[in-house]
């Protein structure tokens, strides 16, 4: 049986399987039903490996092993397994959650805490920074940012970047507003954008910088830590993103200035007109 890599590639992926098992998984939904000698021959998988790969399959409800001699395995439909392994993923990502919350009151945390207490005493503030590479990571760092900020949220981005924050970061915006954290927000606002734009004003003053030279994507929190993106996000994959964090007031307090004089000439959300 002849499997092109790049469909194995993909189903690897997809399933969250090693190599091995996608082979003997395919060369078995090709058969329906077989022993796992003829699997091994099918698949080219080494024979002692094939029984195990076989367990680990079967354990993720990919396949059903057949009572009987010899012991044989069936396939199971792949819209089922879809379902199965979709299933699994919510059970164990529910589990993972209630080990961790868990985790708040346990000693192993306090003890994590401490370490990382006694660590940063020993760090110079110029050292507190760092690259992030992947939309994702960029935006857990910023959910941080924000969960962390005491008196102020300044947000510059992009048209694009507004939509993917309100939904990324509106929970954490949303907590920091009923702190009583100021919070700023500019970014080009057009009729795309316009409702999402309104959605963030309700914790957040929002203004349009369409006409303005303020271009880039970054954010200050408390006139003291900095994460400023450093691609053009409409030529960059999400992947291949990139962002710099900086602990720095020198340098936050200095980029604040010049957007605080800038935040004065923008347009208001409330004084935008729309091109009909």
């Amino acid at each position: 049986m002849i499997i092109k890599d790049e469909f194995l590639s993909r189903l690897r992926k997809i399933f969250d399987l090693n190599l091995y098992e996608a082979k003997v998984w395919t060369a078995l939904l090709s058969r329906g039903t077989s022993t796992a000698g003829e699997l091994s021959n099918i698949s080219d998988v080494p024979r002692s490996r094939t029984y195990d790969i076989l367990e680990s399959l079967e354990k993720k409800g990919f396949i059903v092993m057949k009572i009987g001699k010899p012991i044989k395995f069936v396939a199971l439909k792949p819209e089922e397994v879809v379902e199965r392994v979709k299933r699994n993923l919510v059970l164990h990502a529910q589990e993972r959650s209630k080990r961790l919350e868990q985790l708040k009151g346990d000693q192993v945390l306090d003890e994590l805490t401490s370490l990382f207490s006694t660590g940063v005493k020993f760090v110079e503030p110029s050292d507190l920074s760092g690259s992030l590479r992947g939309r994702q990571n960029m935006y857990n760092h910023l959910d941080m940012m924000i969960r962390g900020a005491e008196k102020s949220i300044t947000i510059v981005t992009t048209p694009d970047g507004l939509n993917r924050k309100i939904e990324a970061l509106m929970p954490a915006l949303e907590k920091a507003k009923k702190r009583g954290v100021s919070i700023k927000v500019a970014a080009p606002i057009s009729g795309e954008n316009h409702k999402i734009a309104k959605d963030l004003s309700k914790v957040a003053e929002v203004k349009d910088t369409t006409n303005s030279k303020m271009q880039g994507r970054f954010t200050i929190i408390d006139s003291n830590q900095l994460l400023f993106m450093l691609m053009d996000d409409k030529s960059v994959h999400p992947n291949y993103d990139v962002a710099v964090w900086l602990s720095t007031p020198y340098f936050a307090q200095a980029l604040e200035g010049m957007f605080e004089q800038a935040w004065g000439e923008l347009t208001p959300l409330g004084k935008i007109k729309l091109k009909s």
